[in-house]
């Protein structure tokens, strides 16, 4: 039987923490840069609840009605993740004139990178961490407006590979902390290229299910 796993269990909940101007976006010849304003996930159970961290269940069990009775299916769900954005220019003029952007100076992201990492230093992909990856987006930052992208933070078949399986009904570590680091890679109108990278803590274990 699927052990339940309640939300005051003792567990290092890692803040999530946005970075607003990298080393990377300096390092880029466009004119104009992105601003992640916000990160945040939520469980593929409560997909529409999200939180600057994530508690991500690697098995959750979902009441469905066979034959008139109700039985628990166990069932696997991508966690979903959001990322709030907007433009910067390295010029900006000054107070009494500041610059206004133009269209020239819109970014466009098309994929993204996550990467999970351990604060204890253990990461191995697929041994200590799930296996890094690859996503495909179109988000566009234009003027002074605020873009939401939306894309997947963890892969449900990263939770049928090591090391999440093992967690499974309690299981291996119990719980898995980490920091998921996500890069958004894109150009500007120019085709220079432009990336911005945030962190958010993701806590993966067997957690209790939503009733």
């Amino acid at each position: 039987m699927k052990s339940r796993v309640l939300g005051g269990s003792v567990i290092l909940l890692l803040a999530a923490t946005f970075s607003g101007c990298t080393k990377a976006q300096t390092a880029s010849e466009s004119a104009s840069y992105a601003i992640l304003d916000q990160l945040s996930a939520a469980s593929g159970a409560t997909p529409t609840l999200f939180a600057g961290q994530l508690a991500s269940d690697v098995l959750t069990l979902v009441k469905q009605t066979t034959n008139g009775k109700q039985v628990d299916v166990p069932t696997i769900f991508e966690d979903p993740a959001r990322a709030t954005m907007h433009l910067g220019l390295r010029d900006p003029g000054t107070t009494e004139k500041p610059t206004e952007p133009s269209p020239a100076n819109t970014i466009t992201f098309t994929r993204y990178h996550v990467t999970y990492i351990r604060a204890d230093g253990r990461n191995v992909p697929g041994v200590d961490v799930p296996y890094p990856f690859d996503g495909g987006l179109t988000t566009s930052l234009v003027g002074g407006n605020v873009s939401i992208a939306q894309l997947t933070i963890v892969r449900a078949s990263a939770k049928e590979e090591a090391p999440l399986r093992a967690l499974r009904g309690g299981g291996g570590e119990g719980f898995i902390n980490t920091i998921a680091q996500i890069t958004f890679y894109g150009s500007d109108t120019a085709g220079r290229a432009v990336s911005v990278t945030g962190n958010i803590g993701v806590n993966f274990a067997d957690w209790g299910d939503p009733q």
